[in-house]
């Protein structure tokens, strides 16, 4: 096989697909790429066997063929070569040369029958959504996933299709995100799946602000179709636990806050929290929160803010990052905190269809 493209177009295509290669495998194959030249432009392909990715890219082809290439080396040569048009030339052994410039490079590969091709998907359930949806969904949720990997199904975002709307749900057994997305379909195509993290964190690099993005279902794995590139994943498999029951009824008070001001506040007073106990006190009382921490043998943290509450006086301590990790991804100016006791969940809240619940910690 023989091709030759830009080296701004190759190291893009490369870049799209090299972070799913595992770096710790043990078949020498899944460190590598498929490329695959033909008539429609040149293919890259990469598979841990749990996510896969391929994407084309344009480029001149004047013998088609098929080829593994080690992906993390060829993209680190990419990188470094001069801004000129790349010409490489596969022989039959999978020995691929590379020529740009001056330059001069020569690569072992292994053969495309090696590589595990990617699903296919038939008789799935299909979803269009926009991209800005999804991108803001994925943006609002992906933070509450859990690591906790003795936990496996919290250990990515549960995408629940009913009653004509998607649902995105993400908790670690201490906070919880939702986020809901207006979408028709018919009834047959209800369903709830866990996407793992892995696949999250390639969708969320894929994601743009315009144009459709394309889901397919199948029995045990997801596809989605963006800007040409196709993302396939496995499912993680499990019944996700009951989130309903988590959300807290009908708040006692409900506080207003600027999210920027109140974000960079909690902020402030964090770089005093102790790393034993980790938490953040709002002291509320009329019209004042404080916002206060303090470590025994470090010091203490006070900031004030002006709300209008005209609740009791009252205390509740949160985890501080746990605190931040919404009001980062929310774009909203305001945001509002619904609260019952110094026990109960706090719940952050905004006018588009978004909750946080948040679990209180106990105040020493």
């Amino acid at each position: 096989m023989k091709f030759s493209v830009s080296k701004e177009k190759l190291l893009e295509g490369l870049q799209v697909v090299q972070n799913v290669v595992s770096t710790r495998t043990t078949l020498p194959i899944l460190s590598n790429v498929l490329l695959q030249a033909d008539a429609s432009g040149l293919r890259l392909t990469t598979t841990d066997l749990d996510v896969g990715i391929s994407g084309g890219i344009e480029a001149q082809i004047e013998k088609e063929g098929a080829t593994t290439l080690p992906a993390r080396r060829l993209a680190s040569i990419v990188r470094e070569l001069p801004a000129a048009e790349v010409v490489v030339e596969v022989d039959s052994k999978n020995v691929a040369s590379i020529r740009c410039g001056q330059s001069f490079f020569k690569i072992l590969g292994l053969p495309e029958e090696e590589f595990p091709p990617l699903p296919k998907f038939e008789g799935a359930k299909e979803f269009t959504l926009k991209q800005s949806d999804l991108r803001d969904g994925l943006r609002k949720t992906a933070y509450a996933i859990s690591t906790d990997e003795t936990r496996y199904v919290l250990n990515g975002i549960l995408f629940s299709f009913k009653d004509n709307k998607l649902t995105m749900v993400a908790t670690d057994g201490r906070r919880l995100a939702l986020v809901d997305i207006e979408l028709e379909f018919a009834r047959s195509q209800e369903v709830e799946i866990i996407v793992p993290t892995k696949c999250v964190t390639e969708l969320q690099r894929l994601v743009g602000t315009e144009g459709d993005i394309k889901m397919t279902v199948g029995e045990n794995q997801v596809a989605f179709e963006v800007n040409g590139t196709l993302l396939v994943s496995k499912l993680i498999e499990g019944n996700y636990p009951n989130y309903k029951q988590v959300i807290p009824g009908e708040a006692k008070d409900r506080v207003t806050l600027e999210r920027d001001l109140f974000l960079n506040a909690v902020h402030r007073v964090s770089l005093l929290a102790s790393e034993k106990s980790n938490s953040v006190k709002l002291v509320f009382s009329k019209g004042n929160l404080e916002i206060a921490a303090n470590t025994p043998d470090v010091g203490e943290a006070r900031e004030s803010i002006a709300v209008n509450y005209k609740g009791r006086d009252f205390s509740i301590a949160f985890n501080p990052e746990f605190l931040q990790a919404p009001l980062r991804a929310l774009p909203d100016d305001e945001v509002f905190l619904d609260l019952i006791d110094e026990m109960s969940p706090g719940v952050i809240k905004v006018q588009t269809p978004f909750l946080y619940v948040l679990m209180p910690m106990r105040i020493s």
